[in-house]
Protein backbone atom coordinates (compact mmCIF):
# COMPACT_ATOMS: atom_id res chain seq x y z
CA UNK A 1 0.00 0.00 0.00
CA UNK A 2 3.05 2.02 0.62
CA UNK A 3 5.62 3.48 -1.67
CA UNK A 4 8.82 1.93 -0.50
CA UNK A 5 10.80 5.44 -0.74
CA UNK A 6 8.10 6.89 1.64
CA UNK A 7 10.58 8.41 4.07
CA UNK A 8 13.66 8.66 1.85
CA UNK A 9 15.40 11.13 3.10
CA UNK A 10 13.96 11.34 6.56
CA UNK A 11 15.96 11.14 9.85
CA UNK A 12 13.41 9.92 12.66
CA UNK A 13 14.36 9.54 16.08
CA UNK A 14 12.35 7.19 17.98
CA UNK A 15 12.56 7.43 22.24
CA UNK A 16 12.49 3.57 23.69
CA UNK A 17 13.27 2.65 20.30
CA UNK A 18 15.03 -0.99 21.53
CA UNK A 19 11.84 -2.89 22.37
CA UNK A 20 8.01 -3.34 21.46
CA UNK A 21 6.06 -0.73 19.54
CA UNK A 22 9.08 1.82 19.34
CA UNK A 23 10.75 -1.28 17.44
CA UNK A 24 8.40 -2.21 15.37
CA UNK A 25 7.21 1.35 14.32
CA UNK A 26 11.14 1.87 13.77
CA UNK A 27 11.85 -0.93 11.63
CA UNK A 28 8.73 0.02 9.07
CA UNK A 29 10.19 3.31 9.30
CA UNK A 30 13.57 1.93 8.02
CA UNK A 31 11.31 -0.53 5.44
CA UNK A 32 9.95 2.68 4.13
CA UNK A 33 13.42 4.50 2.76
CA UNK A 34 14.02 6.57 6.43
CA UNK A 35 17.07 6.72 8.23
CA UNK A 36 17.01 6.51 12.53
CA UNK A 37 18.05 7.35 15.53
CA UNK A 38 17.27 4.36 18.25
CA UNK A 39 17.49 5.77 21.83
CA UNK A 40 16.89 4.31 25.77
CA UNK A 41 18.37 3.04 28.69
CA UNK A 42 19.83 -0.59 27.52
CA UNK A 43 22.23 -0.10 25.07
CA UNK A 44 21.92 -3.98 24.55
CA UNK A 45 18.61 -4.39 23.70
CA UNK A 46 19.04 -1.43 21.23
CA UNK A 47 22.00 -3.02 19.64
CA UNK A 48 20.21 -6.06 18.86
CA UNK A 49 17.06 -3.96 16.91
CA UNK A 50 19.77 -1.53 15.51
CA UNK A 51 21.63 -4.67 13.74
CA UNK A 52 18.41 -6.84 12.97
CA UNK A 53 17.04 -3.71 11.09
CA UNK A 54 20.16 -2.73 9.33
CA UNK A 55 20.79 -6.65 7.95
CA UNK A 56 16.69 -6.63 6.81
CA UNK A 57 16.36 -3.04 5.24
CA UNK A 58 20.20 -1.46 4.83
CA UNK A 59 19.33 1.16 6.72
CA UNK A 60 21.24 3.74 8.51
CA UNK A 61 20.66 3.48 12.38
CA UNK A 62 22.39 5.01 14.73
CA UNK A 63 22.22 3.85 18.74
CA UNK A 64 22.56 6.68 21.48
CA UNK A 65 21.73 5.38 25.32
CA UNK A 66 19.60 7.85 26.71
CA UNK A 67 17.45 8.21 30.14
CA UNK A 68 14.67 10.79 29.23
CA UNK A 69 13.75 11.16 32.66
CA UNK A 70 17.57 13.21 32.81
CA UNK A 71 17.10 16.55 30.75
CA UNK A 72 21.09 16.96 30.08
CA UNK A 73 20.98 13.49 28.98
CA UNK A 74 18.56 14.34 26.42
CA UNK A 75 20.24 17.35 25.50
CA UNK A 76 23.67 15.11 24.91
CA UNK A 77 21.70 12.57 22.70
CA UNK A 78 19.79 15.27 20.77
CA UNK A 79 23.47 16.94 20.30
CA UNK A 80 24.74 13.76 19.30
CA UNK A 81 22.36 12.74 16.82
CA UNK A 82 22.33 15.80 15.41
CA UNK A 83 26.26 15.61 14.75
CA UNK A 84 25.34 12.79 12.10
CA UNK A 85 22.96 14.59 10.35
CA UNK A 86 19.59 17.23 11.12
CA UNK A 87 16.44 15.11 12.74
CA UNK A 88 13.47 15.46 10.75
CA UNK A 89 10.73 13.64 12.97
CA UNK A 90 10.87 12.66 16.56
CA UNK A 91 8.58 9.80 17.99
CA UNK A 92 8.15 10.23 21.60
CA UNK A 93 7.64 6.94 22.56
CA UNK A 94 9.52 6.16 25.64
CA UNK A 95 7.19 5.25 28.74
CA UNK A 96 6.64 3.49 31.96
CA UNK A 97 3.18 1.93 33.46
CA UNK A 98 2.01 -0.69 35.48
CA UNK A 99 -1.00 -1.65 37.36
CA UNK A 100 -1.76 -1.11 40.96
CA UNK A 101 -4.25 0.49 43.43
CA UNK A 102 -4.07 4.19 43.25
CA UNK A 103 -4.11 4.22 46.99
CA UNK A 104 -1.00 2.29 47.72
CA UNK A 105 0.99 4.12 45.54
CA UNK A 106 4.09 5.68 46.46
CA UNK A 107 5.39 8.91 45.68
CA UNK A 108 8.46 7.23 44.01
CA UNK A 109 6.51 5.37 42.14
CA UNK A 110 4.49 7.84 40.38
CA UNK A 111 7.42 9.79 40.10
CA UNK A 112 8.56 6.37 37.92
CA UNK A 113 6.08 6.91 35.61
CA UNK A 114 5.57 10.70 35.51
CA UNK A 115 9.30 11.20 34.70
CA UNK A 116 9.43 8.53 31.55
CA UNK A 117 6.22 8.93 30.19
CA UNK A 118 5.79 12.73 30.77
CA UNK A 119 9.24 15.06 31.33
CA UNK A 120 11.04 12.95 29.32
CA UNK A 121 8.85 13.72 26.31
CA UNK A 122 8.62 17.37 26.87
CA UNK A 123 12.51 17.20 27.15
CA UNK A 124 12.80 15.69 23.75
CA UNK A 125 9.88 17.61 22.31
CA UNK A 126 12.32 20.93 23.20
CA UNK A 127 15.75 19.38 22.58
CA UNK A 128 14.23 18.81 18.90
CA UNK A 129 12.02 21.71 18.14
CA UNK A 130 14.36 24.21 19.44
CA UNK A 131 16.56 23.34 16.75
CA UNK A 132 14.65 22.87 14.28
CA UNK A 133 13.32 26.70 14.90
CA UNK A 134 16.96 27.72 15.14
CA UNK A 135 17.81 26.29 11.65
CA UNK A 136 14.62 27.37 10.20
CA UNK A 137 13.70 23.45 9.09
CA UNK A 138 10.23 21.62 9.32
CA UNK A 139 10.09 19.32 11.69
CA UNK A 140 7.21 16.64 12.99
CA UNK A 141 6.67 14.92 16.32
CA UNK A 142 4.51 12.00 16.37
CA UNK A 143 3.44 11.11 20.09
CA UNK A 144 2.23 7.47 20.90
CA UNK A 145 -0.54 8.14 23.44
CA UNK A 146 -3.66 6.08 24.61
CA UNK A 147 -6.86 5.82 24.96
CA UNK A 148 -6.86 7.32 28.82
CA UNK A 149 -6.88 10.48 26.87
CA UNK A 150 -10.29 9.72 26.12
CA UNK A 151 -11.59 7.93 29.19
CA UNK A 152 -9.33 8.23 31.84
CA UNK A 153 -8.09 4.76 33.31
CA UNK A 154 -8.75 3.28 36.61
CA UNK A 155 -5.39 2.04 38.34
CA UNK A 156 -3.16 3.25 35.95
CA UNK A 157 -3.87 6.98 36.97
CA UNK A 158 -0.14 8.07 36.58
CA UNK A 159 0.27 7.02 33.18
CA UNK A 160 -3.31 8.45 32.50
CA UNK A 161 -2.23 11.44 33.62
CA UNK A 162 0.95 12.07 31.73
CA UNK A 163 -0.49 10.74 28.10
CA UNK A 164 -3.10 13.72 28.88
CA UNK A 165 -0.34 15.98 28.87
CA UNK A 166 1.13 14.92 26.30
CA UNK A 167 -2.20 15.05 24.31
CA UNK A 168 -2.06 18.72 25.64
CA UNK A 169 0.97 19.65 24.55
CA UNK A 170 0.68 18.24 21.03
CA UNK A 171 -2.59 20.74 20.52
CA UNK A 172 -0.75 23.36 22.43
CA UNK A 173 2.28 23.29 20.31
CA UNK A 174 0.79 22.58 17.21
CA UNK A 175 -0.85 26.37 17.23
CA UNK A 176 2.16 27.71 18.88
CA UNK A 177 4.93 25.94 16.58
CA UNK A 178 2.65 25.21 13.42
CA UNK A 179 3.56 28.86 11.30
CA UNK A 180 7.41 27.73 11.89
CA UNK A 181 6.53 24.76 9.53
CA UNK A 182 6.37 22.27 13.01
CA UNK A 183 3.48 19.47 12.86
CA UNK A 184 1.96 17.91 16.05
CA UNK A 185 0.35 14.53 15.84
CA UNK A 186 -0.87 11.74 18.04
CA UNK A 187 -1.58 8.21 18.41
CA UNK A 188 -3.60 6.69 20.80
CA UNK A 189 -3.05 3.01 20.32
CA UNK A 190 -5.72 0.29 22.00
CA UNK A 191 -4.43 -3.43 22.74
CA UNK A 192 -1.01 -4.28 20.94
CA UNK A 193 0.67 -6.73 22.43
CA UNK A 194 4.28 -6.65 23.04
CA UNK A 195 6.21 -8.33 25.99
CA UNK A 196 6.87 -5.74 27.87
CA UNK A 197 3.71 -3.83 28.65
CA UNK A 198 1.83 -6.50 28.03
CA UNK A 199 3.42 -7.91 31.35
CA UNK A 200 3.06 -4.96 33.32
CA UNK A 201 -0.49 -4.81 32.65
CA UNK A 202 -1.93 -8.14 32.01
CA UNK A 203 -0.22 -9.48 34.80
CA UNK A 204 -1.13 -13.92 35.90
CA UNK A 205 -4.27 -13.72 36.91
CA UNK A 206 -6.12 -11.18 34.90
CA UNK A 207 -8.35 -12.59 32.53
CA UNK A 208 -6.16 -11.70 28.66
CA UNK A 209 -8.97 -12.60 26.85
CA UNK A 210 -11.51 -10.64 28.15
CA UNK A 211 -10.96 -7.18 25.87
CA UNK A 212 -14.37 -6.26 25.39
CA UNK A 213 -13.05 -5.32 21.77
CA UNK A 214 -16.19 -4.92 18.74
CA UNK A 215 -13.35 -6.50 16.45
CA UNK A 216 -12.86 -9.65 18.78
CA UNK A 217 -9.46 -9.34 18.68
CA UNK A 218 -6.10 -7.30 19.54
CA UNK A 219 -4.08 -4.98 17.00
CA UNK A 220 -1.44 -6.12 14.97
CA UNK A 221 1.73 -3.82 15.07
CA UNK A 222 1.48 -3.87 11.46
CA UNK A 223 -1.76 -2.08 11.52
CA UNK A 224 -0.51 0.79 14.14
CA UNK A 225 3.14 1.04 11.96
CA UNK A 226 1.48 1.51 9.02
CA UNK A 227 -0.59 4.41 10.70
CA UNK A 228 2.64 5.87 11.88
CA UNK A 229 4.52 5.71 8.52
CA UNK A 230 1.45 7.86 6.93
CA UNK A 231 1.14 10.24 9.78
CA UNK A 232 4.77 11.25 9.63
CA UNK A 233 5.26 10.87 5.96
CA UNK A 234 4.64 14.26 4.00
CA UNK A 235 1.14 12.98 2.74
CA UNK A 236 -0.10 14.03 6.15
CA UNK A 237 1.08 17.24 6.03
CA UNK A 238 -1.93 18.69 6.70
CA UNK A 239 -2.85 16.95 9.56
CA UNK A 240 -1.57 19.13 12.57
CA UNK A 241 -3.01 19.13 16.56
CA UNK A 242 -4.57 15.82 15.61
CA UNK A 243 -4.81 12.25 18.36
CA UNK A 244 -5.92 9.40 16.06
CA UNK A 245 -7.43 6.58 18.02
CA UNK A 246 -6.83 2.54 16.55
CA UNK A 247 -8.21 -0.07 19.00
CA UNK A 248 -10.61 -1.84 17.32
CA UNK A 249 -13.41 0.35 18.50
CA UNK A 250 -12.98 -0.81 22.31
CA UNK A 251 -12.52 2.59 23.71
CA UNK A 252 -16.34 3.56 22.84
CA UNK A 253 -17.14 0.53 25.20
CA UNK A 254 -15.17 0.94 28.06
CA UNK A 255 -11.43 2.03 29.31
CA UNK A 256 -10.14 -1.87 29.76
CA UNK A 257 -9.38 -1.53 33.11
CA UNK A 258 -13.14 -2.81 34.07
CA UNK A 259 -12.55 -6.08 34.84
CA UNK A 260 -9.68 -4.99 38.19
CA UNK A 261 -12.74 -3.89 39.71
CA UNK A 262 -14.11 -7.01 40.76
CA UNK A 263 -10.61 -8.19 41.82
CA UNK A 264 -9.65 -9.29 45.60
CA UNK A 265 -7.30 -7.85 48.31
CA UNK A 266 -5.95 -11.02 47.66
CA UNK A 267 -5.35 -10.89 44.05
CA UNK A 268 -3.76 -7.25 44.78
CA UNK A 269 -1.27 -8.72 47.33
CA UNK A 270 -0.15 -11.51 45.29
CA UNK A 271 0.74 -8.57 42.90
CA UNK A 272 2.56 -6.37 44.86
CA UNK A 273 4.08 -9.46 46.29
CA UNK A 274 5.50 -10.33 42.54
CA UNK A 275 7.18 -6.78 42.81
CA UNK A 276 8.67 -7.02 46.25
CA UNK A 277 6.27 -5.09 48.04
CA UNK A 278 5.88 -2.12 45.85
CA UNK A 279 2.12 -0.22 44.94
Amino acid sequence: MFQTDLLAGKRILVTGGGTGLGAAMARRFAELGAGLVLTSRRPDVLEKTANEIREATGASVQVLRCDVRDPAAVEDMVEQAWAQGPLDILVNNAAANFIAQTEHLSARAADAILASTLHGTLYCTLECGKRWIANGRRGMALGILSTSTITGRAFTVPSAMAKSAHLAMIRSLAVEWGPKGIRMVGIAPGPFPTPGAWGQLRPAGRDKDNLRNPMGRVGEHIELTNLASYLVSDHASYINGEMITIDGGAVLRSSGAEDLIDWTEEQWAALRQQRGGKA
